[in-house]
This record gives C-alpha cells, sequence and structure tokens, in this order.
C-alpha cells in the first residue's frame, strides 16, 4: 500500500482527474480525497516519477516532505469547510485544525506562517471571501444568507471584511461581476 499526498486537490472535479490518471497508469486505488490518495500496492521509483511527472502536467504536484503534507492538510480541511460544508460546522478553526491533525495549534499557526508567508486566519478568511463571491456572482441568496451560510455574526461583519480584502462593497461586487474570481488553488 502507498499513500501519496498531492497538493492543489481542492474539489471533486479534482479528484476526477486523479483517479482517471491513476487508472489510466493502472495503478489499484483503494481511497481518494481532497490532497490524499491510497493505492493498494507499494509504488516502484519509476511508477512515482512517471505519476509526479503526470500530475505535474495538469497542476497537481506530489508532496514528500512532512511539514508540506501537514501544510497542504490545513489548507483541505478550511477548503473543505468554506466550500463544502454549507454552513454546517459552527467550531472554533484552531480547535479543528488540532482535532483533524492531532497537533498543537500553536504549532500548526507557525509553521502555516512560516511557509506561506500568510497567518491560517488571513486564509481562511481568503477562502470565505472566495466563496462570498462565487454565492455573489450566482445571484441565488441575499447577502443575509449568504452571511448565515457562512458563519458570520452579521451581514455588517461581512461587508466590512469583504471590502478590506477585495476593496469593494458586495453590492458593488454584484454590479460589476466581471471581475474574475480566483481558483482555490490561487487564493
Amino acid at each position: 500500500m502507498t499513500v501519496l499526498f498531492i497538493k492543489n486537490m481542492v474539489c471533486n472535479r479534482c479528484n476526477m482527474v486523479i483517479r482517471n490518471e491513476l487508472d489510466k497508469l493502472n495503478l489499484n486505488v483503494r481511497s481518494i480525497k481532497l490532497g490524499e490518495v491510497i493505492i493498494e500496492n507499494q509504488l516502484t521509483l519509476e511508477e512515482k516519477l512517471n505519476l509526479s511527472k503526470v500530475l505535474s502536467d495538469l497542476g497537481f504536484e506530489l508532496i514528500d516532505d512532512k511539514k508540506s503534507r501537514i501544510i497542504e492538510k490545513i489548507k483541505t480541511i478550511i477548503i473543505d469547510l468554506v466550500h463544502h460544508q454549507d454552513g454546517e460546522t459552527k467550531t472554533n478553526l484552531s480547535n479543528l485544525l488540532s482535532k483533524e491533525l492531532n497537533l498543537d495549534y500553536n504549532y500548526l499557526s507557525n509553521l502555516f506562517s512560516e511557509v506561506e508567508g500568510t497567518t491560517i486566519e488571513k486564509y481562511f478568511i481568503a477562502q470565505k471571501i472566495e466563496k462570498v463571491k462565487e454565492l455573489l456572482v450566482y445571484d441565488e441568496l441575499s447577502l443575509s444568507e449568504i452571511a448565515h451560510r457562512l458563519n458570520y455574526s452579521s451581514v455588517a461583519y461581512l461587508s466590512n471584511q469583504f471590502k478590506k480584502v477585495t476593496g469593494l462593497t458586495p453590492s458593488h461586487f454584484k454590479k460589476i461581476r466581471n471581475e474574475k474570481r480566483k481558483p482555490l488553488d490561487e487564493v
């Protein structure tokens, strides 16, 4: 069995692309989830190098060192929380990360800041603002509903944070709409 950690797996389509490529390489996948793939067999060095090349061509990257794996897991947890939970989880981010990774939050925070050049909190906020942009463009929910879905305490707090990050109010953003959203792996 081989466990692979893959950078830039941020959505279910990424999982499908990775699975498709692994199938093409005749690698038996036991499980696949954001950032992590388990393969039935032990990979040879040649298979691993070949897989690394295929993944790189698609914008993914195999992660080998422990610190990079931890950073990628932090990002995956945050992306899943913001983009796939739809407000279901109302837990403290530091507690969630500590519990999920079984590591002290201070260690995680310092490591993330050191490697990424930003704090976990700023990364979390950036992800939330990208989700707000997405929901504003869809134009299916009111700002109040968006604030509730993303666990903001008020519409005013969401609006202030949105303006601080983007330089625009949510209503102005909604009007211009031509401002491109960022892919999740570029946030």
